[in-house]
């Protein structure tokens, strides 16, 4: 399938133009992301069509809490990821290639299909980062639409604006992973910027998407008190005090099986900053 975000580069390699990473791809390698591949000068997506997990989950799972809370919807994944977060919760899927992992083949209307046999009222495109493989989703979601199902997009939030912007009319509501409010640790744990990802949740704002925000505190990573209350502040500003913010404990994992879990307490003193920065609806994972 060949991939909509990209240009043809003079000397046979492709820039692929989805996510800022902006790759430049020589022919027969992949992007960071490791599923959109230049082929002969085509950039294409390994993935598309070709989902690696499939479940039905509790909508709170994702996690949404304030969207339709009580339904469920149909989790989809395929491989692939523009971070290398050294916590990676689904490594195994999201920083790997596609070639080692196994699959289904199915169509979008095979997944909107699916979707309704299962009766569930929306379909999530979660566990990896599903902008990667944004032509699936996209086509998924306009049939899904159709069909008057929900779309639900669990992300990291990496993406450029223009293909965010095609993808936006498509969206009921999406949980964001704002991984910290420093640029610096961004690129440290993750090899990325804050500054794409903050954008992506005006634009979804501005879109009227509904927006629920997850930040998970790494103990002596993430979890400076100051810090905190600065991204509290960010999001009460940006009028999102009413959009729910779920803190979830990190635990021991890929990259980071040395960090310790995230004490309750520290939660606790989360949570606390963000009330006090009049964010209303607060709330603590993975405890």
């Amino acid at each position: 399938m060949e991939c909509k975000y990209y240009k043809k580069l003079d000397d046979g390699k492709v820039e692929c133009q989805l996510c800022p990473h902006r790759c430049k791809i020589a022919n027969g390698k992949t992007g960071i992301c490791r599923s959109r591949r230049n082929q002969e000068g085509v950039l294409v997506s390994e993935v598309y069509g070709k989902p690696c997990s499939l479940a039905i989950d509790p909508i709170e799972k994702k996690p949404l809490y304030h969207f339709h809370p009580g339904t469920t919807c149909l989790s989809v994944a395929c491989t692939g990821c523009n971070f290398r977060c050294l916590n990676c919760q689904n490594h195994e899927i999201s920083q790997v290639a596609p070639s080692v992992v196994g699959h289904y083949d199915l169509t979008p209307r095979q997944i909107v299909e699916l979707c309704m046999e299962h009766h569930s009222p929306g379909i999530a495109y979660t566990y990896t980062e599903p902008l990667t493989y944004l032509e699936y989703i996209s086509d998924i979601a306009r049939l899904a639409h159709e069909a008057g199902l929900w779309n639900i997009l669990v992300t990291a939030g990496y993406v450029c604006q223009e293909p965010l912007k095609d993808l936006l009319p498509y969206l009921d509501a999406a949980n964001i992973d704002l991984k910290s409010f420093s640029d610096d640790i961004y690129m440290k744990v993750s090899g990325g910027h804050l500054q794409p990802v903050l954008d992506t949740i005006l634009a979804m704002r501005d879109a009227g998407v509904w927006i629920e925000l997850t930040n998970l505190l790494i103990p002596e990573v993430n979890d400076d008190r100051l810090m905190i209350r600065e991204m509290c502040r960010w999001i009460v500003d940006n009028d999102l005090a009413d959009h729910p913010l779920h803190f979830s404990r990190f635990f021991p994992r890929y990259k980071m099986e040395n960090v310790p879990p995230t004490p309750i307490q520290t939660l606790k003193e989360a949570k606390q900053i963000a009330l006090e920065e009049g964010i209303r609806y607060v709330y603590l994972g993975n405890v």
